[in-house]
């Protein structure tokens, strides 16, 4: 429960960039935008953050992947189940990045 509590910061704002940032897709080219520039980059560093304040944690990844879930079904289609694996395997990437960077600064 304490792992979880904290996350929380790092978490909630990528469940802001999950569920905010769709509401500003007007078009195919701001979709794109969205999708595979600004969430994927607010997700590393959030992620990385996380990782350089914390433990490396495979969970954390799980997490991000999950919370994007909901968002498939609110704001996108079927097509849009690739981001979950996407967004966790960024999420995985920015903790371990973050958590390497903090092991070997001590």
């Amino acid at each position: 429960m304490k792992k979880l509590k904290d996350m929380l910061p790092f978490l909630l704002v990528t469940l802001f960039s999950f569920y905010l940032l769709p509401l500003f897709i007007k078009d195919t080219g701001s979709a794109i935008l969205i999708l595979l520039i600004i969430i994927p980059v607010i997700g590393f560093v959030c992620s990385m953050i996380y990782g350089l304040k914390k433990p490396f944690s495979l969970f954390y990844s799980v997490i991000v992947a999950i919370l994007f879930i909901p968002s498939i079904f609110i704001f996108y289609n079927s097509s849009a189940w690739i981001y979950t694996v996407v967004y966790g395997a960024i999420a995985l990437i920015g903790s371990g990045i973050g958590a390497y960077i903090s092991k070997n600064r001590k």
